[in-house]
């Protein structure tokens, strides 16, 4: 399994060129692509604020997105939460927990995002 982080799960699901190459090539090879149910949280809010711009309706994009073949969705538990308040790992708190569902899955974590390539560089692919 690997976890993408928000903005990798928006564009893989676009088809964004946005993408790395390695990015690409590990999605497609991946057994299982996991999604954290805190990216919805975060995609909802970054299309109330304009930042996204989806081709359809949020409910039914996330939907859609997460029916797919392979994805599967990683609920925040009480666990997670602990362990992303435990990390060194500055900046936004959403990464944080994305950060955290990745290492507690024993997953790699594709991400564009530079403050997790350096704090972890084994576990974040880009």
């Amino acid at each position: 399994m690997i976890v993408l982080d928000t903005h990798t799960w928006v564009w893989w699901e676009t088809g964004a060129a946005a993408l790395s190459p390695r990015a690409k090539r590990a999605i497609s090879r991946a057994d299982k692509v996991g999604v954290c149910t805190i990216s919805v949280y975060e995609v909802g809010q970054l299309v109330a604020r304009g930042r996204v711009r989806l081709t359809r309706p949020l409910r039914e994009w996330v939907a859609e997105s997460l029916a797919r073949d392979r994805v599967e969705i990683l609920q925040l538990t009480v666990g997670l939460a602990l362990d992303a308040t435990q990390l060194a790992l500055g900046g936004d708190p959403f990464d944080r927990i994305i950060y955290a569902t990745a290492r507690r899955a024993a997953a790699k974590l594709v991400t564009r995002d530079e403050r997790i390539h350096a704090f972890d560089p084994e576990l974040a692919l880009w």
